[in-house]
């Protein structure tokens, strides 16, 4: 390396079956009281319930926020935030999807730093002052939210996805179960797995990786890889589910110190302006945007062909590149992932807005740690050629 790297993550992790056990332990050490940022299915599924039942038997008191219903947005944030101050927490615990994890992220650093969520975006603001600590714990295998200090809110005044990120953003503590997975749904299961493979091949591609972010990548995407069709077949198989918290959470570790990159720069306006969660809006466009930037990221894409599966070790780098990228289509295909227009976003709707998203993408960053940076109109070709992507392929690699 001809320069150093930084790798950041939570000061604690708890990673196995039961580590949601040990939430008011680690709640004690920090505070009296806790704001639990969670959604209305984590309560009708009892972990609500759990969670606080486990506190009280440390002691701890706690307060609950159930209004995040969707992609985390700014009016979430301002919701929960006055709970917690009005009721005098002193501790956040996120409960649930990425979403409920990076509104309390939010609110966490906004408890001790003034200001609105937004101001923090592109480094303009930074926190100066600790945020109160935070719990992350995550329902779903996917997002690794517990392991990023990236939070991505969404302006609702201006419909654009905030992607902001600073170390303030880094949970305290990671509580990593993988039995709390079990209620994913199978359409969840692939949205999030997907995503969970987005974030490790970006980080294995992107210009900022390093080799401790390969080590996380490379095995984040092999769990991955091996686990995902199982678990969104058979839900209750725990093997599976707990391969793929681990890889999540290895994903997130990966992509928070490397960064993402295009899909990921490509994926917010679509979430922010046609509402698609974004572990499906990076689903559609991860194997377009892979066949866009093959030439430019060969090697890197062969590794990954191998990965998938051993007889293209004797592949050509060239070869195994485009089985990748085959592979990532395969794989679309069986867990039954849409395209844009699929999903059913209008396709007058969204050529009116295609130039906006391309440059709200470009104005993320994310497309510039891409091997291949496409320019503005390249990448309004990009979003077309998305919208209707057939992921069926004739060579069946998986």
């Amino acid at each position: 390396m001809e320069n150093f790297a930084i790798l950041r993550t939570p000061k604690t992790t708890y990673y196995g079956r039961n580590a949601f056990q040990n939430v008011g332990t680690e709640a004690a050490l920090r505070g009296k009281k806790a704001l639990i940022v969670s959604d209305k299915i984590m309560d009708s599924l009892g972990y609500i319930k759990e969670c606080q039942q486990l506190l009280q038997k440390e002691g701890v008191q706690s307060e609950v926020y159930l209004g995040v219903n969707s992609e985390p947005t700014d009016q979430y944030v301002a919701e929960a935030l006055n709970i917690l101050k009005r009721e005098q927490c002193e501790l956040v615990i996120s409960l649930g999807g990425g979403s409920c994890l990076d509104t309390a992220k939010a609110i966490a650093v906004l408890a001790t730093n003034d200001g609105y969520i937004g101001d923090y975006m592109g480094g303009k603001k930074i926190a100066e002052n600790s945020p109160v600590p935070h719990i992350a714990i995550p329902t779903t295998a996917g997002t690794g939210s517990e392991a990023t200090d990236v939070t991505v809110i969404t302006n609702t005044s201006n419909d654009v996805k905030m992607m902001i990120k600073q170390p303030a953003f880094m949970p305290d503590v990671a509580i990593v179960d993988p039995l709390l997975t079990l209620s994913s749904p199978k359409n969840v299961t692939a949205a999030t797995g997907v995503d969970a493979l987005s974030h490790a091949i970006e980080a294995y591609l992107s210009k900022k990786a390093h080799p401790m972010t390969d080590t996380l990548a490379l095995s984040a995407m092999k769990l991955i890889i091996d686990n995902l069709l199982t678990a969104y077949n058979d839900g209750e198989n725990v093997d599976a589910r707990e391969a793929m918290s681990l890889g999540s959470y290895q994903a997130g570790m990966a992509f928070t110190n490397a960064s993402v990159c295009l899909v990921h720069g490509m994926s917010r306006p679509i979430g922010a302006l046609f509402h698609v969660p974004h572990g499906i809006s990076n689903a559609m466009l991860l194997p377009a945007v892979l066949e866009f930037s093959k030439d430019a990221c060969t090697d890197r894409l062969a590794d990954i062909g191998r990965i998938f599966d051993r007889k293209n070790e004797t592949l050509s780098n060239l070869e195994a590149a485009e089985a990748a990228v085959q592979s990532v289509k395969a794989l679309c295909l069986q867990l039954n992932i849409p395209n844009l227009k699929g999903w059913g976003i209008d396709q007058k709707a969204f050529e009116n807005v295609v130039e906006k998203m391309a440059f709200d993408a470009i104005d993320s960053g994310s497309p510039g740690n891409n091997p291949r940076v496409p320019t503005f109109n390249e990448l309004v070709e990009l979003y077309h050629n998305c919208y209707a992507y057939q992921f069926s392929t004739e060579e069946k690699v998986l």
